[in-house]
């Protein structure tokens, strides 16, 4: 996703997806990413402690009223999803059988983890017209005999509904797809405009100038790719995020991604090529241009 071409499918869903849905302005599949930092002005509303999680369930609110007031609703599916379980105990065992690793890689020793087996279960929702009421599934019905609903799911999905060439990895190709759950002749047409307001669990503001936490500075990491700074000594040693504050993290990855915008706005004038993947030089490096367009000028 870091490609050129790529740059401008990135939107901020304050400004734009409000707008997209009222103008039927949206593409065919979208993502919609979370706050991850809590601010004052901008609480976190990824539901990661110790975030309110009634700013997350105001998110799905917000993206479902939405959807069902734009034109684009009865060609809509809403999925809701996690990427971890938020460590509640599961009865049903991971299962193991049959789980092909994506690409074959093995973590290093001691761990050696093949990437064989799935973990504890997390929820899913599936929300359009066109599936029937209280609609529950549990198990694909293939492509194999070991296939599991897991979020290799997705792409999978995506691959079957747009008819798409090639899967991503051999865990997506051994995935069950969900498009069986779009059952309905005709869409639904009593679907809910409005949802009810989430009830605000504490009374707390942000605590903004708190230290990180561990995936807060993994956020961080991220944003020093995009900038340069990960050619940095700081990077290695960690001293990038040492008493780093939720506020900092913010304004930080803020403007990383700023400055590889940035960089891609340059790219694109030099007439790199849309596959080019723009890499921002630390602010130590030449200021020179790299690009062969404005060599050969």
């Amino acid at each position: 996703m870091r490609q050129l071409k790529y740059i401008n499918k990135f939107h901020p869903y304050d400004l734009d997806f409000k707008r997209h849905c009222e103008e039927a302005k949206l593409p065919n599949y979208v993502v919609i990413e979370q706050r991850y930092l809590d601010l004052k002005l901008f609480p976190g509303n990824d539901d990661h402690p110790s975030h309110d999680v009634a700013h997350g369930q105001r998110l799905v609110k917000e993206v479902y009223e939405a959807l069902r007031s734009s034109p684009q609703w009865n060609g809509t599916l809403l999925v809701i999803t996690y990427d971890e379980h938020g460590e509640f105990f599961d009865h049903v065992p991971t299962p193991v059988d049959g789980v092909p690793s994506p690409d074959g890689i093995v973590s290093a020793a001691p761990i050696s983890f093949a990437f064989d087996r799935l973990g504890v279960r997390v929820l899913a929702m599936f929300v359009s017209p066109w599936i029937e009421p209280g609609t529950v599934i549990h198990r694909p019905s293939g492509p194999e005999p070991t296939s599991q609903y897991e979020h290799s799911s997705i792409p999978a999905t995506m691959k079957k509904i747009f008819n798409l060439e090639e899967f991503l990895t051999k865990r997506d190709a051994w995935a069950g797809t969900f498009e069986t759950v779009l059952s309905r002749a005709t869409p639904r047409t009593d679907c809910p405009e409005k949802l009810p307001e989430p009830v605000r669990l504490r009374s707390a503001e942000a605590e903004e100038h708190r230290g990180i936490s561990e995936f807060q500075a993994e956020l961080v990491q991220l944003g020093a790719a995009l900038n340069g700074d990960h050619a940095k000594e700081a990077y290695e040693t960690d001293k990038l995020v040492e008493g780093m504050t939720v506020a900092e993290a913010a304004d930080y990855c803020q403007s990383a991604f700023a400055r590889f915008r940035e960089e891609c706005q340059r790219c694109h004038d030099c007439g790199m090529d849309e596959s080019r993947i723009p890499a921002v030089q630390p602010p130590s490096a030449s200021k020179l241009c790299s690009c062969f367009p404005c060599f050969s000028a």
